[in-house]
């Protein structure tokens, strides 16, 4: 038996996130993304490739630090909002349209290489990992931060494929937040790595607010949204909103804080 035809997945997981505009969301959560670079205690001068960058919340943290920034993704739109925002701040971050599983860089290119929330998206977990390893450099680092199965948001994409289900075969992107499923797709290129569960905490004015801007924004939630009869969306909302209030460490007293685990991983590449 044949597996899932992955390059049609991506194909359709492109335009799934060219929809809406993720930088909306991505703009809630930009403390990872700064705190990601910290643990991996990037350098200034390095050469930093930040992989399915989206707006650039990683790549742009890079800069911060003085890296020598480059951010990629396969989401044109996305790669200007970015350097709208680089532009804004004056620094100096190249943006590069690129798939994560065949990357137009040349060998060992980055000091560092860093993915938050957006290579474990990729159909091939495996390719996406050895493509990583590729362009980092022997003796390089990769810093990973991604969604936990446990957390908010790995129960979101849980309940979501419950009313829109992904394609049969395919890994669940939040495999990426288990330090064994790390291991395994990157493989003896490891010579060290060291994880931490944190907590990305998203702010609303209520639970309504929340699934609003996600509606409106999230690409993954607009597409399930359209996919969806009328009685099943109201289904779905009722759910969610639940599931919102059960991860709301404000216990539902007004504006809503969801808390959100996420696994980063800070691996030394032999």
């Amino acid at each position: 038996m044949s597996g899932p035809d992955l390059e049609a997945i991506k194909q359709k997981q492109q335009a799934t996130w060219a929809t809406g505009d993720f930088s909306v969301v991505a703009a809630r959560i930009v403390f990872s993304a700064e705190q990601l670079c910290e643990s991996a205690d990037l350098q200034a001068g390095w050469k930093v490739l930040d992989v399915a960058t989206g707006s650039g919340n990683a790549a742009i943290a890079a800069a911060h630090r003085g890296c020598i920034a480059t951010g990629s993704d396969y989401v044109p739109a996305l790669l200007e909002r970015g350097k709208l925002r680089a532009a804004s701040e004056q620094l100096k971050v190249e943006f590069v349209v690129a798939d994560t599983e065949n990357l137009p860089f040349a060998d060992g290119s980055f000091d560092a290489v860093t993915s938050i929330y957006g290579s474990m998206f990729s159909p091939n977990h495996a390719r996406a990992a050895a493509e990583i390893l590729r362009v980092c450099k022997p003796g390089g680092r990769i810093a990973l931060a991604s969604w936990t199965p446990e957390g908010y948001a790995g129960q979101m994409f849980k309940l979501f494929a419950k009313y829109v289900p992904p394609a049969p075969g395919l890994n669940p992107p939040v495999l990426w937040g288990t330090e064994p499923h790390l291991k395994t797709i990157f493989g003896s290129a490891i010579k060290s790595i060291k994880s931490n569960v944190r907590q990305a905490i998203m702010r609303f004015k209520s639970p309504e607010d929340k699934i609003e801007v996600f509606k409106a924004f999230f690409g993954p939630t607009v597409k399930s949204f359209a996919a969806l009869a009328p009685d099943k969306q109201a289904e779905l909302t009722r759910e969610w909103r639940g599931l919102i209030l059960k991860f709301d460490r404000n216990k539902a007293s007004g504006p809503v804080a969801v808390a959100s685990d996420y696994l980063e991983s800070v691996i030394e590449k032999a």
